[in-house]
C-alpha cells in the first residue's frame, strides 16, 4: 500500500491493485473565499498549493467522497475528473449532488462493499463536540470514513473529519487498523469550536489503537486550521508519540 499526502483531506492511495483518490479539492491556492462563521474566515483558500499537477492527481481507478463539503469536492474537481469516473458516496443525497454535476458512474456505499476484491468499510464520525454540531446541522451535516481491507494488504482506516468520539473509538476496536489516516488540524467555528480532531484527539487514537501506525491529515490549507505541522510535531516530542505518528509534508508519501 502507497499513500500518499495531497492537500487538505487530499488523498492518493494506491490499495489491492487499485489507485484511489480521496476527496479531491483542486482549486489553486486562495481561489475561494474563506469559510463564512469561522475563525480566520477573511484569509482566502485554498491556503496551499497543489504540490503537483492536477492530472497526475487524478490519474486514479476511482474516487471516494467521505462527504462533499467544498473542501472536500470542489468545482475544479468536477471540471478535471472524467465524468465516467467511479465515485463512491457515503449516501443518496452526496449522490444526487455528484450526479448533477454529470458525472454517471456514481455508487453509493453501503455498510460493506466489494470494489475488485477491496472491502470498502463505511464508518460513522462526528463533526464536532455533540453542541457545535447540533447548533450547526445543517452546516456540518453528515460525515464518514472508510476502512480498506485486502488479502495482500495492511487494514487501512480513513476517519473522516471526525472528533474523537464512540463511533471512531468503536471503529478502532472492531476493525483493528494497522494504519489510520486522521483529519488533525483542529479547524474551528466561531466560539473555539472544533469541528475535526486536534492533539488530545490524536492522542486519544494513539492510546486506543496501540498497534496502529497514525497519520496526521488535512494539515495547513484552510482558513480555520489553528493546529500546525510545527506544533503537532512539538506535541508528538513531548508525549512521546513519534515513532507511530507521521505528519506528512504535502505531496510527500509512504509505503506500508
Amino acid at each position: 500500500m502507497q499513500f500518499t499526502q495531497i492537500r487538505n483531506a487530499t488523498l492518493k492511495i494506491n490499495y489491492g491493485g487499485k489507485k484511489i483518490l480521496i476527496d479531491p479539492w483542486l482549486a489553486e491556492k486562495g481561489a475561494l473565499p474563506g469559510f463564512g462563521g469561522t475563525i480566520n474566515e477573511h484569509i482566502r483558500n485554498p491556503t496551499s498549493e497543489l504540490p503537483m499537477p492536477i492530472d497526475e492527481i487524478i490519474d486514479v481507478d476511482a474516487v471516494i467522497l467521505t462527504h462533499d463539503h467544498p473542501d472536500h469536492w470542489d468545482d475544479a474537481a468536477k471540471k478535471a475528473i472524467p465524468k465516467d469516473m467511479l465515485i463512491f458516496t457515503q449516501h443518496e443525497k452526496d449522490a444526487k449532488a455528484v450526479k448533477s454535476a454529470g458525472f454517471n458512474n456514481v455508487q453509493i456505499l453501503n455498510e460493506v462493499n466489494d470494489y475488485e476484491g477491496i472491502t470498502l468499510i463505511k464508518t460513522l464520525g462526528q463533526h464536532g463536540r455533540p453542541k457545535v454540531v447540533e447548533d450547526m446541522k445543517e452546516l456540518l451535516g453528515e460525515v464518514s470514513g472508510i476502512i480498506f481491507k485486502h488479502p495482500n494488504e495492511k487494514t487501512f482506516y480513513i476517519a473522516g473529519d471526525t472528533v474523537w468520539c464512540t463511533e471512531v473509538e468503536q471503529s478502532l476496536k472492531k476493525y483493528h487498523p494497522d494504519v489510520v489516516v486522521l483529519n488533525s488540524c483542529d479547524a474551528q467555528v466561531i466560539g473555539n469550536e472544533s469541528i475535526i480532531m486536534g492533539k488530545e484527539d490524536i492522542y486519544e487514537v494513539y492510546k486506543a489503537a496501540p498497534n496502529a501506525t497514525i497519520i496526521a491529515s488535512h494539515m495547513e490549507a484552510v482558513n480555520h486550521a489553528t493546529l500546525t505541522r510545527k506544533e503537532l510535531g512539538e506535541f508528538l516530542r513531548v508525549k512521546e508519540m513519534t515513532q507511530r505518528v507521521l505528519v506528512p509534508h504535502d505531496g510527500e508519501s509512504y509505503t506500508f
